[in-house]
């Protein structure tokens, strides 16, 4: 029949880079792991997931950042399509999954973790699943602490070990998030902080539940830096001249660090703000990442195409 459409085979999912706004890290608790409390947001920057039915799970990475996922053979991404396959029960659910990676690897923005909930969110969409937002969000615990907060995709105070969330309302921040180039291991950031005995302040001040006005979340800000910063530049040197260099421009109301590095964030009072930041960044020829972005809520809602 002529100009009938074609149903639509498969779907687009948005992964947004997660941006911890704030980051208050405990000791070292007896099961090995840190108590945390971290003000998390999202970027309107980040990785793009398709998916189409197939018989099988299978994925492929493309985009700028693809080379350094190359060695994994044990992606997030498979685990979590795995792990919700196997919760769902039936019959063998398959799908191939094309991710675009346009965030860098180890960088301390939940690229890794946020492809893991857009699987969950897609593949939930694909397969007919029908789970609730908090269906996935339980499942998505055993995937790692920051996998939970990436299924809302909105601000949120993680506690616990990161598990724990709490909304937070908040207004869209304009910010230039910047990466010097150099991966950081998670894991070695957390033992040079052990080492350095760090984490002795504890427990901190609970933010609010909500703010007012991006003035209000600079307030709050300010006082509440990121606890493992530290330890992440004795690992990485050029985090310390990375946040030097973003603290030191007059339109840059605030720059911190983002998880555990080595991706900085700078917050500026306007969007024209955050983009004439960015370009003149760029323009210094360091080859650093450098993107202009909005903080707060995403929605990465699946896509059919």
């Amino acid at each position: 029949m002529s100009g009938a459409s074609s149903p639509p085979r498969g779907l687009e999912v948005f992964a947004p880079a997660k941006i911890n706004l704030t980051l208050a890290v405990g000791p070292l608790r007896a099961d090995g792991r840190h108590e945390l409390q971290s003000l998390a947001a999202f970027a309107d920057v980040g990785d793009r997931l398709r998916l189409e039915p197939a018989s099988g799970l299978s994925l492929q990475v493309r985009g700028p950042f693809a080379p350094a996922l190359a060695e994994e053979t044990d992606n997030l991404v498979l685990r979590a399509a795995r792990l919700l396959a196997q919760a769902a029960g039936g019959a063998p659910l398959g799908a191939a999954l094309t991710l675009e990676k346009n965030l860098p690897v180890a960088s301390g923005i939940g690229g890794g973790s946020a492809d893991a909930a857009a699987a969950l969110r897609g593949l939930n969409s694909l397969w007919g699943l029908g789970w609730s937002e908090g269906a996935l969000a339980d499942l998505a615990r055993s995937l790692g602490a920051d996998v939970p907060v990436c299924v809302a995709c909105r601000p949120a105070l993680m506690s616990g070990a990161g598990e724990d969330l709490r909304p937070v309302a908040m207004p869209s921040l304009s910010a230039v998030l910047v990466n010097p180039g150099v991966p950081v291991s998670t894991g070695a950031v957390y033992r040079r902080f052990d080492a350095l005995g760090l984490g002795a302040d504890w427990p901190p001040p609970e933010p609010p539940s909500s703010f007012a006005s991006p003035g209000e979340s600079w307030r709050i800000f300010l006082g509440r830096d990121n606890d493992l910063s530290p330890a992440a530049i004795v690992e990485a040197p050029v985090i310390a001249a990375m946040l030097q260099r973003l603290r030191q421009d007059p339109r840059v109301k605030l720059a911190r660090l983002s998880g555990s590095g080595a991706t900085g964030f700078a917050l500026t009072e306007a969007w024209a703000l955050a983009r004439a930041v960015a370009q003149d960044l760029t323009a210094e020829g360091r080859g650093w990442w450098i993107v202009p972005a909005q903080l707060g809520a995403v929605d990465a809602a699946p896509v059919w195409h």
